[in-house]
């Protein structure tokens, strides 16, 4: 069980980021150290999907029988594998949660993977993009890397759309062998986001995408409202008095976009932002460890 925190939309509101992804690695360390969980560790960047050439005799078989998916144990293999977070800040990211915006939790969640990452021993880099271009921090393990992340973090403003992959060549272009953690709300024009996933794996990036929706896009509470507008390309859509997502459509959605991902080989979890931050990233990573065993 996590320790007492703030909720969420108390938690968004701190704007000192190293005080928010402290609070949200500490509180989601509690609940993993109280739990049955102890001792099974919580690293993201343990395993990594197999790639041909890899040395097959690193392969983990058990993970293979549970989840037909192959796995190399990274302790066994690289040492020096850089995380690298990727955060969208288009303009769909201002998506009002109910008090705060996705991007603002979209940060706050990035902060804790990268001091997470950077604890572990991790290089740890960042990538921003948004309608104006890319803003990048190249992946390192230095004492002055964390503020730096979040400083581009806390000033990054959600705008424009993402649309012609040609104009952000860096977000794909990477030095190395990467975990690369896209953070998103997944809203596409022509399959931008998709076609990314697959440039990277395409570079054996290891791909992680955490799909952030809030509760009102989730159960469809657009009740009171006369029009919804797209916040990318400002088209208008009118509602009717009780207007709802209906459920098949949205989990028809989820399901595809889940599939297409896993495709290109990419780990894809939805997350809920508004949820605790620290719960999620809890969620998240007991997942993707139970998985990779």
């Amino acid at each position: 069980m996590m320790k007492q925190l703030p909720d969420t939309k108390t938690m968004i509101a701190i704007k000192d980021l190293s005080l928010a992804a402290k609070t949200i690695v500490d509180g989601f360390m509690s609940g993993i150290n109280s739990s049955r969980l102890k001792g099974e560790g919580v690293s993201f960047s343990q395993y990594r999907s197999y790639f041909p050439g890899d040395d097959l005799r690193n392969l983990d078989w058990k993970v293979f029988g549970r989840t037909g998916r192959y796995y190399i144990r990274q302790a066994e293999t690289e040492k020096t594998i850089a995380v690298h977070l990727i955060v969208d800040a288009s303009a769909s990211m201002n998506h009002d949660c109910g008090g705060y915006r996705k991007i603002q939790y979209a940060a706050q969640l990035a902060s804790a993977l990268a001091l997470l990452a950077y604890r572990q021993g991790d290089k740890v880099g960042l990538t921003v993009f948004n309608g104006e271009g890319v803003q990048r921090i190249p992946s390192k393990q230095h004492s002055q890397q964390l503020q730096r992340i979040y400083h581009v973090l806390g000033s990054m403003e959600a705008q424009g759309r993402f649309e012609n992959l040609d104009r952000y060549k860096q977000l794909y272009q990477a030095a190395g062998r990467d975990l690369v953690v896209i953070i998103t709300d997944f809203y596409e024009h022509q399959d931008e986001l998709t076609k990314l996933t697959a440039l990277l794996h395409a570079q054996r990036q290891e791909v992680i995408l955490l799909h952030l929706m809030a509760e009102n896009e989730l159960e469809g509470r657009f009740k009171g409202y006369d029009a919804l507008e797209d916040l990318e390309t400002g088209e208008v859509i009118m509602l009717g008095p009780s207007a709802a997502l209906a459920p098949q459509p949205l989990n028809n959605y989820l399901a595809a976009t889940k599939k297409k991902l896993l495709n290109n080989q990419v780990y894809y979890t939805l997350v809920n932002a508004n949820e605790l931050p620290a719960q999620a990233l809890r969620d998240f990573l007991v997942r993707r460890n139970k998985q990779s065993r």
